[in-house]
């Protein structure tokens, strides 16, 4: 990203009429990357090679510097520094390519002591932001145990025997845990029924993934879902994040891919979220799938931008 660019993009409100420390909007503090105090490292993925590849409504790999405007004005009274490191841009239909280029630039961000937030794109993100946990873990000789939460209405557990897609991430990365011998550990949450075959259940079931449908997924039952998500986390010994926002309910996020008519909503996804970050596990995460060539008034990214702010406050 250039520096034009950047100014361009990370721009917003200023309050000078209040403490400075209690006032500042990620806009006034976020920095290019490059070497200083470890802090949140956002990367965009500028892609959608994927969902095309899935047969999905196009669009999403202009996202990232959309999501960039909707987050420039959060607020940023954290005792954390912010940093922009560019975007990955799948060129063409390279997305092999751009998968080993995303997972380059995360393993380079958590061997700097940053935390990695990727913007995408399509949920074919995932497949590249967990291997660079991965990769970096193997570089650091650290064979733990790697937990995937998503919140998705779907497993995105297809095969990809014809090519990866932004429907095959998880079940490419169960077969890369089965090439290492190391357990893949997956929860899914928001499930849709109408939007998996029974053959994806049954791969799910075959594959040990923990999973709720959209259906299971409402304030009344907030309690025994945090139960079921922490026997999850404490199984785990690092957690990856990755948030498709077509989990969402179409009311509130009409921008993406494939919009959820029920849906999950923000007030079960935000304690959630709260649950995950809380033990020091977390160490990567991404949001997939804005798609802003269907958003209305900048709901959905509003939405993701919130999301984000649960993540790192």
């Amino acid at each position: 990203m250039s520096e034009l660019d950047f100014k361009q993009i990370w721009q917003g409100r200023v309050d000078p009429e209040e403490q400075a420390d209690l006032a500042s909007r990620l806009h006034q503090v976020i920095k290019p990357l490059e070497d200083g105090a470890a802090g949140t490292a956002l990367i965009g993925f500028c892609s959608d090679e994927g969902v095309r590849r899935n047969q999905g409504r196009i669009g999403a790999r202009q996202a990232p510097d959309l999501l960039r405007r909707a987050l420039a004005n959060l607020p940023w009274p954290f005792d954390r520094h912010a940093y922009d490191a560019g975007n990955v841009t799948c060129e063409g239909r390279e997305l092999e390519a751009a998968h080993r280029a995303l997972a380059d630039r995360v393993k380079a961000c958590l061997s700097a002591g940053h935390f990695p937030l990727v913007l995408g794109g399509g949920h074919e993100v995932a497949f590249g932001t967990w291997l660079g946990l991965d990769n970096y873990l193997d570089s650091v000789g650290d064979n733990t145990r790697i937990g995937i939460i998503n919140f998705d209405a779907h497993f995105d557990l297809r095969l990809d025997t014809n090519g990866c897609s932004s429907g095959t991430p998880f079940y490419q990365i169960a077969r890369r845990c089965e090439e290492k011998g190391a357990e893949f550990k997956y929860c899914c949450l928001g499930v849709s029924e109408l939007s998996n075959t029974p053959a994806l259940f049954k791969r799910a079931d075959e594959l040990g993934v923990l999973y709720r449908k959209d259906a299971d997924m409402n304030l009344h039952q907030l309690n025994e879902i945090k139960d079921q998500l922490q026997q999850f986390i404490d199984g785990c010994d690092v957690l990856y994040l990755t948030i498709d926002l077509d989990v969402l309910p179409a009311s509130v996020a009409p921008g993406v891919s494939a919009p959820a008519p029920r849906g999950v909503g923000l007030d079960v996804l935000e304690p959630l979220i709260s649950l995950i970050r809380q033990d020091g596990k977390l160490k990567v995460a991404d949001i997939a799938e804005y798609n802003p060539e269907y958003d209305i008034d900048n709901w959905t990214a509003r939405a993701a931008a919130r999301l984000v702010y649960s993540i790192v406050k």
